[in-house]
C-alpha cells in the first residue's frame, strides 16, 4: 500500500490541517473519484456535517448555510470497493483511516467520506476504505474535530454547533 500513494492536504477555515495518503492500489475507482473532486475544488467550502466522538467525522456532501442549514452538493456515484461488494480491499477501518460514506445501496458512494477517529473494524468489508492520515498531527486534528459539540439540525443529527468547514483539498 505504502509504495503507491497519493498525498493530499485538507485545510480547514479554522487553520486545522489533515494530511492524507490515498492508496490507488487498494481502491482505484474511489481514489480517482476523490482526486478528481479535489482537483475540481468540489470540496472547498463544504463542512463536516456528521461528527460522532470515538467513531468518525463525516463530510464532503454539504455546505452549511446560516439561513438554510445544510445544503447538499452532489456528485456522481461510484462502485463500492469492499469485500461484501465483490472487491478485495484489505485496508481496515483503523483510527485515522479515510473511507467513503454511502446509503444502504452498496454502489451509492459519491463525494461524502469519513475519517475514523477510533478503530471501527465493524465497517471492514462493507465500506470503501481508501487511505489514512499520514501523520500523528493529522490524526490529532481529526480526533479534536470528533469532540465537537453536536446536536440536531432539521432532519440531521450529530451536526456540529460550530461548523467545521473545509477551506481546500490539495493533491500534492
Amino acid at each position: 500500500m505504502e509504495e503507491n500513494k497519493i498525498n493530499v492536504k485538507m485545510e480547514f477555515t479554522d487553520g486545522g490541517v489533515i494530511n492524507l495518503e490515498l492508496y490507488p492500489d487498494v481502491a482505484p475507482v474511489t481514489v480517482a473519484n476523490f482526486v478528481a473532486l479535489a482537483k475540481s475544488h468540489f470540496y472547498d467550502g463544504l463542512c463536516f456535517h456528521r461528527v460522532i466522538d470515538k467513531f468518525m467525522i463525516q463530510g464532503g456532501g454539504f455546505v452549511f448555510d446560516n439561513r438554510k442549514g445544510l445544503v447538499s452538493k452532489n456528485a456522481k456515484t461510484i462502485k463500492g470497493e469492499f469485500s461484501s461488494n465483490g472487491v478485495n480491499n484489505p485496508l481496515r477501518h483503523d483510527k485515522g483511516v479515510i473511507s467513503m460514506a454511502r446509503t444502504p445501496d452498496k454502489n451509492s458512494a459519491s463525494s461524502q467520506f469519513f475519517i475514523c477517529v477510533a478503530d471501527a473494524h465493524f465497517l471492514d468489508g462493507d465500506y470503501a476504505a481508501f487511505g489514512r492520515c499520514s501523520d500523528e498531527d493529522s490524526i490529532a486534528t481529526a480526533v479534536r474535530y470528533g469532540k465537537a459539540k453536536t446536536g440536531r439540525w432539521q432532519q440531521f443529527s450529530d451536526v456540529p454547533f460550530m461548523p467545521i468547514v473545509i477551506k481546500s483539498v490539495t493533491v500534492e
